[in-house]
């Protein structure tokens, strides 16, 4: 679960450029931040998942 919260708090640390609007972002960096976004959201519930034994 830590990992995931680190994975989670590096979305707020966007590696290209913040000041971009998403509309003018290039696909591929709309898809790497989505894919990031599920990953975590995937990851955060299966983690639940297992614990809520």
């Amino acid at each position: 679960m830590q990992s995931v919260a680190s994975l989670g708090i590096a979305l707020a640390f966007d590696p290209f450029d913040q000041e971009q609007k998403w509309n003018d972002r290039p696909n591929w960096q709309k898809a790497v931040l989505i894919i990031h976004l599920a990953f975590v959201a995937a990851m955060f519930g299966f983690g639940i998942g297992l614990n809520d034994k």
